[in-house]
């Protein structure tokens, strides 16, 4: 029902929020659409689950770039209609891709790890087949085992029959639905990934919104701090629409990059490596440009941004195990939704106020605590098998 949840609550709400009667109704039914968008770490958690290890960090990245091809077809949109049109016509327009994912929904199938883990075997073996029905092939003969399995009648050796079966000796913890899922990330064998992960999501959020609005917010504001004239028609300058277009589209090199790395160098060298250009890409922005040159740094800076926040979604969901996945990434995804609304209250609004050396500052800063708890990872979960339950240290 996560799903079917996300895609009814988005769709609704978004296509209401076009026929809004004022200011306040519009806000509140932006809110509710933002809801079910917090939603979206289920799709990601749920398709991992169905990805073999080997090439598993790419095909995590192919599915993040579908977000990246939304926001370029959005920024295209925009420039087209909403200086035509209006923003009545744009969020109507807008609204309409979600109706597709609330007709998938009839068409997914529950994961099977899922179904294990909370006991509904039969119904993993019967996913299971209608996998390799699709596929056309067959399941390989043994039986399905996981962590969760720790005693078993009789020895079984490993084999290739065997893929799932765990040497695990420590005490296997089976959180229950609910709020326990939510301490569970806090226990000794999982806070520390989860109050780092916690910190890299709101920096990445943080880093990758503070981006974006800066593509306005610069070009904007160097001419109103130039000036004291303030101009009124910069919301339907044709050049807004361009730019933001223009730095839209870095997000697909910023894409490709990261398939390339995330199962090369793995998660975590990866997530360095572009911080670390995302850092040299925003410095020279402390001081003003001209605007090719500013636009130019923000593609790069907005290309290694998405590429941190990409290879993250990778990562979060492959060190959860099965058993509090959504819910660890959906908590990292929150933290990282708070960033998302500090980010224009502080540091866009120093641009705005002609404070951009303190506003660019504050995104370098940010962009080093997060380098720096990539860093301190556990673990590289390059070229691992995905943990069903949650393991307490004896």
């Amino acid at each position: 029902m996560g799903l079917l949840s996300v895609a009814v609550i988005t769709c609704i709400f978004a296509l209401l929020s076009a026929f809004s009667p004022n200011y306040i109704s519009l806000v509140l039914f932006r809110m509710v659409v933002g809801i079910g968008l917090g939603g979206g770490p289920v799709y990601s958690s749920w398709f991992l689950e169905f990805v073999p290890v080997r090439n598993r960090g790419v095909w995590m990245v192919i599915f993040s770039t579908f977000w990246s091809i939304g926001t370029i077809l959005e920024a295209s949109l925009a420039w087209i209609v909403m200086p035509r049109y209006g923003w009545r016509w744009l969020l109507i327009l807008s609204s309409l891709p979600c109706l597709a994912a609330f007709i998938l929904y009839f068409l997914t199938i529950e994961s099977p790890r899922y179904l294990y883990t909370t006991g509904r075997i039969t119904d993993a073996q019967n996913v299971l087949k209608k996998m390799a029905a699709i596929n056309k092939t067959q399941l390989p003969s043994g039986i399905l085992v996981s962590d969760q399995m720790t005693q078993l009648d009789e020895e079984i050796t490993p084999s290739k029959d065997t893929p799932l079966l765990s040497t695990q000796k420590d005490e296997i913890a089976i959180p229950k639905p609910g709020f326990s899922s939510l301490f569970t990330l806090l226990s000794s064998s999982l806070v520390k990934v989860t109050l780092l992960l916690w910190v890299v999501y709101f920096g990445n959020s943080f880093s990758y919104y503070g981006v974006v609005l800066l593509t306005s917010e610069l070009n904007s504001g160097q001419s109103k701090c130039k000036s004291i004239v303030l101009h009124t028609n910069q919301l339907t300058d044709s050049s807004l629409y361009r730019n933001v277009f223009i730095t839209s589209f870095a997000e697909l090199p910023g894409l490709i990059l990261s398939a390339v790395l995330v199962d090369k160098i793995g998660r975590r060298n990866s997530m360095v490596l572009m911080y670390s250009f995302g850092f040299v890409f925003l410095l020279p922005m402390m001081f003003h440009h001209d605007e090719l040159l500013t636009t130019s740094l923000l593609f790069g800076a907005r290309m290694c941004m998405i590429g941190t926040y990409t290879v993250a979604g990778v990562y979060c969901p492959e060190i959860y195990p099965t058993s509090v996945r959504t819910t660890g990434v959906g908590v990292a995804t929150a933290v990282g939704r708070i960033a998302g609304m500090i980010c224009p209250l502080v540091a866009v609004q120093l641009v705005s106020r002609c404070h951009q050396v303190a506003a660019i500052t504050l995104f370098e800063v940010v962009i080093i605590l997060s380098g720096i708890a990539v860093l301190l990872f556990p673990t590289e979960t390059k070229g691992r098998e995905l943990n069903d339950t949650v393991t307490v240290n004896s």
